[in-house]
């Protein structure tokens, strides 16, 4: 399964508590942080109702069969 890795750009100060609750069930906790998460309608989810705060790439799968 592909993954995706999210980065906090913009802080959730001053921003809707749905959306600093979206932030912290990413596993937001500073500014700039990275996150990996799977690819998945629910996190996708997430990252739309934060769009503006995040930037988001897509992980290459390695292919190496664990």
């Amino acid at each position: 399964m592909s993954k995706l890795r999210i980065t906090l750009k913009r802080s959730v100060a001053g921003h809707p508590k749905d959306q600093k609750a979206t932030a912290l069930a990413l596993g937001f906790t500073k500014l700039n942080q990275a996150v990996v998460r799977p690819d998945n309608p629910c996190v996708r989810g997430m990252v739309t109702k934060i769009r503006h705060l995040v930037s988001v790439e897509e992980l290459a799968e390695t292919g190496d069969g664990g």
